[in-house]
């Protein structure tokens, strides 16, 4: 069977696939996205990046294909519905880059509480002329309180992360309290009107697009600042760089944008803004282990089994599946 592999990316996942007697065709870093729907119509599976596109008139054209191992653990590229109708097997890569996303999430709160950016400007500026008791004063992380919006995974790696820092938890999921958890949930205006530091943890659905929007920062306290590394458009950036301007928030620390790749260049404007090009999961060890994830569920699924990390597991009830298994 024919694999194709969106983008190269570390590890041993593209020897793993060949070694099992896959014919495979990686695809350079700077192609065009012509070529990926071009090579997709000829492939029975595919490990695709989150950058790449799969709506349901792309995926009517692919024949062949019967599965799809999206290298993330967002799937907000892909129509699930398209591919759980045409038996198409989708997978992502949950639990691996957890620590890793969690990691930057702290680094953007330190970095805007810190005033990080400004501070290496002013000293490549040449500005610097020595120590002074009110130079560049930042905020202290200790007795802070941190309100988390989504607490999954990722957002119960980044709850314990800040508790070392000495801050207080506090966090609002639309399921009910989770029994496990030592931290209070509270409603969704009570997390934005007693946070101190708002750290987004949720997928991208019609639902959270654009949820914090300019009535959601209004909310939020004075002085507050914002953390996203979860899907660009959950914020409504237009809304954002008004709160940052006005000085409504402190800060805001960015991995992910509305519009991603490109950027809002009145972002590039403001001096208490931190942004970092989409590298959440981006350590060696992460990216490594999200291949070899992705390739390991890609063959379950091309082999007929039920595939570790399936999105769409009433897939496998569908008559289409179910006729290639005869």
């Amino acid at each position: 069977m024919k694999v194709l592999v969106s983008r190269p990316f570390p590890g041993p996942a593209v020897d793993f696939l060949r070694e099992r007697g896959y014919e495979l065709t990686v695809l350079d870093d700077g192609r065009a996205q012509g070529v990926f729907k071009e090579k997709l119509a000829e492939t029975d599976g595919v490990i695709a990046m989150l950058s790449d596109s799969l709506p349901a008139t792309t995926l009517a054209s692919c024949r062949n294909l019967k599965a799809i191992a999206n290298y993330a653990v967002g799937y907000n590229n892909i129509d699930l519905q398209a591919c759980t109708s045409a038996g198409i097997v989708v997978t992502n890569t949950p639990d691996v880059l957890t620590d890793a996303t969690a990691d930057i999430a702290m680094l953007l709160m330190l970095m805007v509480m810190r005033r990080a950016p400004e501070a290496m400007r002013f000293l490549a500026d040449g500005k610097f002329t020595g120590w002074k008791p009110e130079f560049l004063l930042g905020r202290d992380l200790k007795s802070k309180t941190l309100g988390i919006l989504g607490m999954g995974r990722i957002g119960k790696a980044v709850a314990r992360r800040a508790e070392s820092f000495g801050m207080k938890i506090l966090y609002h999921t639309r399921s009910r309290a989770k029994a496990d958890l030592p931290w209070p949930r509270v409603s969704f205006d009570g997390l934005l009107s007693e946070s101190d530091v708002l750290s987004l943890h949720l997928p991208l659905t019609d639902s959270t697009r654009h949820l914090i929007g300019a009535v959601q920062l209004g909310k939020m306290k004075e002085g507050a600042v914002l953390v996203n590394t979860s899907r660009g458009p959950i914020v409504d950036e237009g809304a954002l760089v008004e709160a940052l301007r006005s000085e409504h928030l402190f800060g805001a620390g960015l991995d992910v944008f509305e519009e991603e790749p490109k950027v809002n260049p009145r972002l590039w404007q403001l001096p208490n803004v931190v942004l970092l090009p989409h590298i959440g999961s981006g350590t060696l060890e992460t990216r490594s282990e999200m291949g070899t994830t992705a390739a390991t569920s890609l063959h379950e699924a091309l082999l007929g089994k039920h595939a570790s990390n399936t999105v769409n597991p009433e897939v496998y009830s569908s008559e289409v599946w179910q006729s290639r298994q005869t």
